[in-house]
C-alpha cells in the first residue's frame, strides 16, 4: 500500500478529499447538509491508483476529518457504504 498525501479542498456547500499522483487525480467528492451532516457523494479512483488503497485512504481521510470537526457523514457513494459496512467501529460517525 502506498503512502498517500491527501489534501481537503472546499468549494461552495461542498468539497473532496483528493490525491495528486503524476497527473493522476483521485477523489472522494462530497456536500454539505446541514452544519452537522455531509453526504460522501462520489469517489473516483482512476486505472493508475488501482491496488495502491487510494480509495480506503480516502474514506479513512473522510472518517478523521469527521472525528475531528464533529459531523456525521450519508453514504450516497456505493464505495464509502461499502467500507463503512467492513468497519462497525464506524457506526456513530453514519447516517444510514
Amino acid at each position: 500500500m502506498a503512502d498517500f498525501t491527501i489534501k481537503k479542498e472546499l468549494s461552495g456547500q461542498g468539497g473532496r478529499f483528493v490525491i495528486y499522483k503524476d497527473g493522476d487525480v483521485a477523489e472522494l467528492t462530497f456536500t454539505r447538509r446541514a452544519p452537522d451532516l455531509i453526504s460522501a457523494d462520489h469517489t473516483g479512483v482512476p486505472d493508475a491508483f488501482r491496488g495502491t488503497g487510494a480509495g480506503k485512504a480516502l474514506v479513512e481521510a473522510l472518517i478523521a476529518d469527521a472525528k475531528a470537526n464533529t459531523y456525521r457523514i450519508m453514504p450516497l457513494c456505493s464505495f464509502v457504504d461499502a467500507q463503512r459496512r467492513r468497519h462497525p467501529e464506524w457506526a456513530d460517525l453514519f447516517v444510514v
